[in-house]
């Protein structure tokens, strides 16, 4: 977001055949809370085109970017490291210490698909959990993220829609911005 150093989401994995909504997912929910950018992994192209079409209609900005290399990228980030897992510290009890960090550092926030490498867990700045109970990764994003803008990516301004939402009591209304 703006006025805050980067964060950058890491979908680290993704099963074809199995992940293709929750990748996809991951990706939305990460634009729409605030994140400046998601990284998958390779094998999650038709993911990526289809958050790159999200961002193009709906407006940026948001990077989408690949990487066959997920653990380097774990290794070689240039900021603090949160992986979002639901064996880690309540995210209730580390927030504003995240929160103090990202005010200087950018923040890599990782969300498993597979197992785990030991060595994320090993490298992470905070292993931060959303519940210790299983859920979806998605759901994990989604708070956390609310949690470290405290709300403020809510009232988020997109830049260059083509189509922007009117909120309304009943119904859907989407229309071109020069209408709204």
């Amino acid at each position: 977001m703006k006025d805050s150093p980067q964060v950058t989401v890491l979908r680290l994995g993704h099963r074809p055949g199995r992940d293709e909504r929750m990748t996809t997912h991951v990706g939305l929910t990460a634009r729409a809370l605030g994140a400046d950018k998601v990284v998958l992994a390779n094998a999650a192209r038709n993911q990526a085109d289809t958050v790159i079409d999200i961002t193009d209609r709906f407006g940026g900005p948001f990077d989408v970017a690949s990487t066959e290399e997920p653990k380097r990228l774990i290794r070689d980030f240039e900021g603090r490291v949160v992986h979002l897992t639901m064996y880690g510290e309540p995210v209730q009890d580390i927030e504003a210490d995240v929160r103090e960090a990202h005010a200087e550092d950018p923040l890599l926030v990782v969300v498993g698909a597979e197992k785990v490498p030991f060595e994320v867990y090993e490298h992470a700045d905070w292993n931060v959990g959303v519940t210790n109970q299983p859920h979806s990764e998605v759901a994990s994003l989604a708070v956390f993220l609310d949690r470290l803008f405290e709300g403020r990516e809510l009232d988020r301004e997109w830049e260059n829609p083509d189509r922007v939402v009117v909120p309304q009591e009943t119904g859907k209304r989407v229309v071109d911005p020069d209408e709204e």
